[in-house]
C-alpha cells in the first residue's frame, strides 16, 4: 500500500535512488519463468520520468515511440565537468553541445534514461527529479549494443516484411485438445471421453521432419487433428539469423505439406531460455513468424499458424525488456507494431500459474498481476492486436500436488493448496469461458499424461492422475457437449 502522506523532495530522491539500485541489480539476474512482480503504474515517479523523456524524443524525432525495444535508467550526479566538453560545463545541460556554458542550468541531480528504439537507434535523456527539466543528449556515454534489427525498416523502425500468403487455417469454431507425453490407448480413450479433438506434440527442429510425420500419422490414425509446437536452436539462430530463418521455414513447410493441422512457430521467444540473449524483441521474432507463415501457407493453406506463445511474466519490470528477455505484454506489443497480425491465424498464449477459479479477477495471495487470472491473461494477449484477432491457448493448465508422490518443489509452492477437485473444476470453467468468449479458436490443456515429478512437476498438471482416474474428463465432456 502506498504511503498516503506527501513525500518531501529529499524523501522522494531517496526512494528513487533505492528503486534504481534495486532495478539495476535485477537486470543482472537470470530471469524467472513465473511472475515476480508488477510492471510500473502511471503514478510511479520513475515511469513518469520515462514518459517525459519519451515525449521529448517524440517531439524532436517526429516518430511514435509508444513502443521501444528497451529503456533503462540510473540516478546520476552531474556536478563534475562533462568529459566531452572543453569548456568545463557542468549540470543537466552539459550533455547537449548546443547549450552554451553560460546558459547551463544549475541542476546537478536526476535520472538518465537510456532508450533504444525498435529500429536500434539509441538515445540518452536527462530528467530532473521534479520532472520539470528534460534534456536530450547528443554527447553520449558508451551506448549498449542495440538489439539487432533488419537493415530494411519502415519509418517507424519496424522490419519490412513480405506480403502475406493467403490461407484459410483460421476457419472454424472453438475446439479442445490436450498435450500428450505419448499417444497410447489410455490417452486416446481419456481424451475422447473429455470431448477433445486435437492433440499437441512439441517437435524440436533437430528431431527432423520424419519424426513430425510420425506424430501427424499417429494423431490422424487415432482420429485427432494435431498441433505441432515447433522449436528451433537459439544458438544457430544467433549465429546466422537469416540463414536459420530460411531453414526453419523450409522445415515447417514440409510438416504442413505432410498434413500438420496446426503449427506453433517457436515457444516462449520472449526469454533467453528460448531466444538468443541480446536479440529478444517482438519485431525480431515477427521476421521469423512472417517467413514461416508464408512457407506454411504456400505448402498447405489450411494449416493453422499460431504465433509462439510468450512466457507469461513481468520479471523484467518497468523497463519491459532487457537483453535477457521481455515481459509478455511488451513483447506482444512489439509484435503487433511490427505487423505480426498479418502472419498468424491466432495469437499463441500460455496460462499455467493460476490458483484461483477462472471467474476471479482478484484475491490471489501473490498479488493482482494480470497473468495470475484467466480473463486478464486472455485480454492481455489480444489487446495489442486488431479487433477480431483470435487467441489459441497452446498451454492451459492448473497444478495440483494432491495424490502425487511427494511435496511440490519450492519454486512451485504457490500451488500447494490446489486440490484435484479444483484442478478439474477450474479446467472445465476455463474451457467454457474460452468457448463462450468468441475470441478463442483452440485450447490445448497442459497436460494429459505427463508423470514427471521433480524440479519440474509436470505430473501435477496432468488430467490423468497417479491412480489412473480423470476427474476433469466428465466435466470437460459436459462443457464440450453443451451440457
Amino acid at each position: 500500500m502506498r504511503n498516503p502522506f506527501r513525500l518531501s523532495l529529499m524523501g522522494l530522491m531517496l526512494v528513487m535512488v533505492l528503486v534504481a539500485l534495486l532495478f539495476s541489480f535485477n537486470l543482472q539476474t537470470t530471469p524467472a519463468f513465473a511472475q515476480d512482480g508488477p510492471t510500473a503504474t502511471p503514478s510511479d515517479p520513475l515511469w513518469l520520468g520515462f514518459v517525459a523523456a519519451r515525449e521529448a524524443l517524440e517531439e524532436v524525432t517526429g516518430r511514435d515511440l509508444s513502443l521501444v525495444a528497451e529503456w533503462r535508467f540510473a540516478q546520476e550526479t552531474w556536478d563534475q565537468p562533462h568529459p566531452q566538453r572543453e569548456d568545463g560545463m557542468r549540470g543537466i545541460d552539459s550533455c547537449n553541445s548546443a547549450v552554451h556554458v553560460a546558459d547551463g542550468r544549475r541542476i546537478f541531480h536526476g535520472i538518465t534514461y537510456r532508450i533504444t528504439e525498435l529500429n536500434g537507434t539509441y538515445h540518452e535523456v536527462r530528467v530532473s527529479f521534479d520532472l520539470e527539466t528534460v534534456v536530450i543528449c547528443d554527447l553520449l556515454s558508451t551506448a549498449p549494443a542495440p538489439t539487432p534489427v533488419p537493415e530494411a525498416t519502415d519509418e517507424a523502425g519496424n522490419p519490412v516484411l513480405p506480403a502475406p500468403v493467403a490461407g484459410a487455417g483460421a476457419v472454424g469454431g472453438f475446439e479442445l485438445g490436450g498435450h500428450v507425453d505419448g499417444l497410447d490407448s489410455t490417452a486416446i480413450s481419456v481424451m475422447q471421453s473429455a470431448g477433445m479433438t486435437w492433440v499437441k506434440k512439441q517437435l524440436p527442429m533437430s528431431a527432423g521432419v520424419d519424426k513430425g510425420i510420425e506424430f501427424i500419422n499417429a494423431a490422424h490414425a487415432a482420429g485427432f487433428k494435431i498441433l505441432l509446437g515447433v522449436i528451433g536452436d537459439k544458438n544457430a539462430l544467433a549465429a546466422d539469423f537469416d540463414g536459420y530463418v530460411a531453414a526453419f521455414s523450409e522445415f515447417v513447410a514440409a510438416l504442413a505439406a505432410n498434413g500438420a493441422d496446426a503449427i506453433e512457430v517457436w515457444n516462449e521467444p520472449n526469454i533467453d531460455r528460448e531466444w538468443p540473449v541480446g536479440q529478444i524483441n517482438g519485431a525480431s521474432y515477427t521476421q521469423l513468424l512472417a517467413s514461416a507463415f508464408n512457407a506454411i501457407k504456400s505448402a498447405n493453406p489450411n494449416t493453422l499458424v499460431i504465433s509462439g506463445a510468450p512466457a507469461p511474466t513481468g520479471f523484467f519490470g518497468a523497463a519491459g525488456c532487457t537483453e535477457n528477455g521481455c515481459n509478455d505484454d511488451v513483447f506482444m506489443q512489439q509484435m503487433a507494431a511490427a505487423g505480426a497480425a498479418n502472419f498468424l491465424d491466432c495469437v499463441g498464449l500460455h496460462y499455467n500459474e493460476g490458483i484461483m477459479p477462472p471467474s476471479a479477477f482478484s484475491g490471489d495471495p501473490r498479488g493482482e498481476y494480470p497473468t495470475y487470472y484467466f480473463s486478464s491473461m486472455l485480454n492481455r494477449g489480444l489487446a495489442p492486436f486488431p479487433a477480431g484477432t483470435k487467441a489459441c491457448f497452446t498451454e492451459l493448465g492448473y497444478l495440483s500436488p494432491e495424490g502425487m508422490p511427494g511435496p511440490l518443489p519450492t519454486a512451485f509452492a504457490w500451488a500447494a493448496d490446489t486440490s484435484v477437485a479444483e484442478h478439474a473444476s477450474w479446467l472445465a470453467d476455463a474451457v467454457a469461458r474460452a468457448a463462450q468468449s468468441g475470441n478463442v479458436r483452440l485450447l490445448i490443456i497442459w497436460n494429459v499424461n505427463f508423470t514427471r515429478w521433480d524440479s519440474d512437476p509436470m505430473g501435477g498438471y496432468a488430467i490423468i492422475r497417479p491412480d489412473g482416474s480423470c476427474p476433469a474428463c466428465s466435466l470437460l465432456a459436459g462443457v464440450m457437449s453443451g451440457g
